[in-house]
């Protein structure tokens, strides 16, 4: 993971000052478990999870709140404030800081949608199948949340069918049993982590 840190350090600014790295997946893919990891091994960059935009009347459309409320302060080097959604409340809550770092993490479903890949210094893939993913995650939520998931598997479908990720991830990032491979993604941009194949296990680290 600390390879990859680095080079992700090493891009240069996509969104003002700041190098935004998307990290997108089919829900129940594991993206927000390699943010964190990720985050740490960059020394705690701040990490943005789309569940805060998303809500129970928009589960997909929330473009327009993320652009204006962080994507256009980032731009100008400020620091972003939005307001995260309760999902058990079913409401906003009180507006959050997010700081203009060297780099920040935005992790979730659609965070590598056309709209916000002008701002992206790196787009991650986590390469798990849909129905693999999607099992994983109706497991963890459990009965409680089984509605919200019936919901949820036509809406993702949808928004993929429309609005696709994968084909532009730089890098597809595959669970190990014991931590992550990275390979180049479908783009295939040229640039520090074009020669990029990492595994992390029992033995090796990035």
């Amino acid at each position: 993971m600390r390879q990859l840190a680095s080079r992700l350090r090493r891009l240069p600014p996509s969104c003002g000052p700041v190098r935004l790295i998307a990290v997108d997946g089919h829900a129940g893919s594991g993206k927000s478990t390699f943010a964190a990891a990720l985050a740490e091994a960059l020394g705690g960059a701040p990490v943005l999870h789309l569940d805060d935009f998303a809500s129970h009347d928009e589960l997909f459309a929330w473009t327009g709140r993320l652009l204006g409320q962080v994507i256009e302060p980032l731009g100008r080097g400020e620091q972003a404030r939005y307001t995260p959604y309760d999902w058990r409340a079913r409401r906003f809550g009180r507006p959050q800081p997010l700081p203009a770092g060297p780099v920040v993490l935005l992790e979730g479903v659609g965070a590598g949608r056309r709209a916000l890949r002008p701002a992206l210094a790196c787009l991650l893939w986590m390469d798990l199948p849909a129905e693999e993913a999607w099992a994983r995650g109706r497991s963890r939520d459990g009965e409680e949340q089984r509605e919200f998931w019936d919901g949820w598997v036509p809406a993702e479908v949808g928004h993929f069918a429309e609005d696709p990720s994968r084909p532009y991830a730089d890098l597809l990032v595959r669970q190990l049993r014991e931590g992550y491979e990275v390979l180049r993604g479908p783009r295939g941009k040229s640039g520090p982590h074009q020669d990029v194949t990492h595994r992390e296990g029992p033995s090796a680290m990035w």
